[in-house]
């Protein structure tokens, strides 16, 4: 059985080549194609099948990323050959957490009970941008479950003013009250 393979080592590796030789935005456009291509679960599956040839691996890789940099192929190869295919997606993740590092960017996750519209992320993404102090990348998705209010993840910091999260902060101030009487 193949050993877990972090994608950050790689990430760094291939982050360092791309400064190197001038091309971290034509790296970061592969790698997205990467990403894109790997979300699929068939394709995964494929690529993880042990009873799969390696050949068949490598030509079904050359097939699907034909109009990505050969270097970023490369990797993605040597990553397929070691089994190591659930760390491409860490890796294409981890050169973009590096990237934003380089260009001091922040990545910040929005989440809502109902679509946004333009003006409303405007004002998230200038909210966000004055709280981080740095230039923002917003990415915003629905999640009905929330119930109401949004969601905005920063890194590793949540700010949670979801409607569910008032919820279960009201039940357990509720319980808490009841469980303990005062006397």
């Amino acid at each position: 059985m193949p050993q877990r393979v972090s994608g950050k080592r790689y990430a760094q590796a291939a982050f360092e080549l791309a400064l190197e030789g001038g091309q971290v935005d034509q790296w970061a456009a592969d790698l997205e194609v990467v990403a894109e291509v790997f979300q699929d679960p068939d394709f995964n599956a494929f690529l993880s099948h042990v009873d799969v040839p390696a050949a068949d691996k490598l030509r079904a890789v050359e097939t699907v990323l034909a109009e990505v940099g050969p270097m970023v192929r490369n990797m993605v190869n040597l990553l397929v050959a070691r089994g190591a295919v659930d760390a491409i997606a860490d890796t294409c993740a981890s050169f973009m957490e590096l990237l934003d590092g380089h260009l001091g960017r922040q990545r910040v996750g929005v989440t809502t009970a109902v679509p946004l519209d333009d003006a409303e992320v405007r004002r998230i993404t200038e909210f966000v941008t004055s709280l981080v102090r740095r230039d923002v990348v917003v990415s915003v998705s629905v999640d009905e479950s929330i119930l109401g209010g949004v969601v905005i993840q920063i890194g590793d910091r949540l700010l949670d003013g979801s409607t569910q999260a008032r919820l279960n902060a009201l039940r357990d101030r509720v319980h808490s009250a009841i469980s303990s009487p005062a006397a």
